[in-house]
Parts: C-alpha cells; structure tokens; sequence
C-alpha cells in the first residue's frame, strides 16, 4: 500500500470539511428514495443546473443483441478499455463523462468503449451485471475487427469498480474466458455488500457516501437481501476465488467509507497471483475524482499511464 497525495491533504481536507457544512445546510436524504424521488435525484444528481457535456467524438451504439453503450475513438488505438461507470448502480450513464473519456482515449491511445447498464431500482440485480457482462463478451469476440486490436482493458469507479471484477468472474466462470483482459483499474469500489469494518463504522458524516447512504444503495440494488445472500460471491466479488484475474491497480481514499474494501481486495488479488498496485489517496472522500481538485487530476493522470503502459 502506498499513500499518495499528503502534499495536497490541506486542501483536500478542507473541501471535505466545505462539503459536509454544504450538505448539512440541506435537507437529509432518505437512505432509499421512492422511484419518484430518484428521478428527480438523478436529474440533479451533485446539485448539476446542466445536463453533461455531450461531445462529437463520441458515439452511442447497441451491441451484443441490445446493450447499450458509449464510444471514443481516436485517431491512434494501442488498446480498449471496457468502461463501467459509478453511480450506486442507480444514477449516471455512459453519456456521463464525455470530456473525461475522450481526454483518456486520445493520451492513452485507447478506444473506450462504455456501458450504459440498466439501473436499479427499476432494473435490480442481476441486470446491471449481464449487461456489462454481455458487453465484455461482446469486446472479446469483435474487438479486432471493431477497433483492430485485441488489447483489452477494463475498469470503473464506485459501483462501476464493482461491476468490473464481477465481469471478470462472469467471464472465467461462465465462459472459460482468461487473460483477454490485460488489466483492470479499479477505483474505489464497494466489493463486499453485506459492509465491511469501514462501512459500518463511518457512520452519519455529510460525505458524498456514508454508512446509511450505502445500506440505502444496497437495498436499491439487492431489494430484499440479507447480509448472507449479500455475501454470496456472484454479489460481493471480495468473497470470490479471484485465481487468474489480470494485474490490477486499485485506488481508495482514506477518508472513504469503501476504504477496507479496496485494502481486502488488493490483498485477496495479490494472494490469488496476480500483480497489485494500491495507492490510498491521503484525505480523499469517496468520489473524490468528480471534483476539481489537485488530486483528481493526479489521479487522472495516473489513471492513463497505468492503461497506457497495460497495452504496451
């Protein structure tokens, strides 16, 4: 484990502190809003007045028989990254994040490709799994004539960090499929749903997630399980056999209530063979990337020379 980023802590930790006085001034959320109410959460998701921006360079595509998903191609394609995006498995899209997905493509000189994934409430488990699932098998088979490489990547943030190791799974179990994936970047994902020490103890504070805000995406995503259904690998990847998965670097915040998912995880991945980078930003929140602070373009930058140098 490396901590990264403790030159940056005082600002980091002042945002943080900013954040929890903003969010104190509104209204509590219920932990599991009514179908009406998460519409309208997901119209203003973060207090957004505009909807994200849509750039030229990317085009939105059905693939594998119905999935939708997003893509960014540039001029120059090393390799393909399968992006899974966060969102509690309830809010975002593959439209979400076009400056930040292009800017990927064009300095690591890769093809994304990224799932819109049905949503819970209205799409539970296992929907959202199958859909990335089905992309992934989707990339493996037409990948080269697609996007003339067979260099491939995956990786996500939050619920989509989840989704990504339990793609990785699905194709080893279901269908026998290792090492078409050269790596996964994994960044700050909930990988055991029934919580682990750090979920359960982070309590009330006014974080973009906290303890209760993860037992109400829980319940959005997993409606009606227990604990010990939650524990079940196919649900909470942390519990799986991780044997031959692709290296993989996996990142977290000290001040993320996911932060023992992501220490469990690295350690699990490195007992089962495969190589690990965990770097555990100083002072981060869950989310963190979504804000623009020095670390989230440190971290960005990171982020494209891992899937840069994973396709060389």
């Amino acid at each position: 484990m490396t901590i990264t980023d403790e030159d940056c802590l005082a600002e980091t930790l002042a945002f943080n502190e900013k954040f929890e006085a903003d969010a104190a001034s509104r209204p509590p959320r219920k932990p599991v809003p009514n179908a009406a109410t998460l519409v309208l959460l997901r119209r203003n998701r973060l207090g957004a007045d505009t909807p994200p921006v849509r750039l030229e360079h990317g085009q939105d595509r059905v693939v594998a028989g119905g999935v939708r998903v997003r893509t960014f191609v540039p001029d120059r394609v090393d390799g393909v990254y399968l992006h899974i995006h966060g969102g509690s498995w309830a809010f975002g899209s593959a439209g979400g994040q076009d400056e930040r997905l292009w800017r990927l493509a064009v300095e690591a000189r890769l093809a994304v490709v990224s799932v819109d994934y049905r949503l819970a409430p209205e799409h539970p488990f296992p929907a959202g799994p199958d859909d990335c699932e089905a992309a992934a098998r989707w990339l493996v088979e037409h990948a080269a004539t697609e996007f003339g490489t067979e260099r491939l990547l995956i990786g996500g943030e939050s619920a989509g960090a989840h989704l990504s190791v339990l793609t990785l799974l699905r194709l080893r179990d279901r269908h026998g499929i290792t090492g078409a994936f050269r790596a996964a970047h994994l960044l700050y994902g909930p990988y055991d749903l029934s919580m682990t020490p750090s979920q359960r103890l982070f309590g009330p504070r006014r974080l973009l997630s906290n303890t209760d805000s993860l037992r109400g995406t829980y319940e959005l995503f997993t409606p009606g399980m227990g604990a010990e259904r939650r524990r079940d690998p196919e649900v909470s990847p942390l519990f799986a056999d991780l044997a031959g998965l692709p290296p993989a670097r996996i990142v977290v915040g000290t001040e993320d209530p996911l932060l023992d998912d992501s220490l469990f995880l690295a350690r699990r991945w490195q007992s089962a063979g495969a190589p690990v980078r965990l770097d555990v930003i100083a002072g981060a929140m869950h989310g963190f990337t979504l804000f623009p602070l020095a670390i989230t373009e440190r971290e960005q930058r990171r982020e494209r020379e891992f899937l840069a140098t994973a396709c060389r």
